[in-house]
């Protein structure tokens, strides 16, 4: 995939993980973000190879929330 795609794909989701992030733990969209752009998801998710950019936001925020509680997470086709 192009450089320029796989950036518009990933530049739709984030925000809508991070979304997702600070409704469920009552946090400020900043707070949400700087924790998604910590997380060991958003590293996979900055790798265009690990395909995970085409999970839903909703898949993306379950791997996070998994990651938040566990420490590490599943990949969904991994399982």
């Amino acid at each position: 995939m192009e450089d320029k795609k796989f950036n518009v794909i990933r530049t739709f989701l984030v925000p809508q993980v991070v979304q997702l992030i600070a409704e469920n733990y009552s946090l400020d969209e900043i707070t949400a973000s700087r924790q998604f752009y910590v997380s060991k998801v958003y590293a996979l998710l900055e790798q265009e190879d690990t395909k995970l950019w085409h999970f839903s936001p909703l898949t993306l925020f379950h791997m996070f929330q998994e990651e938040k509680s566990t420490g590490d997470f599943c990949i969904p086709e991994e399982a």
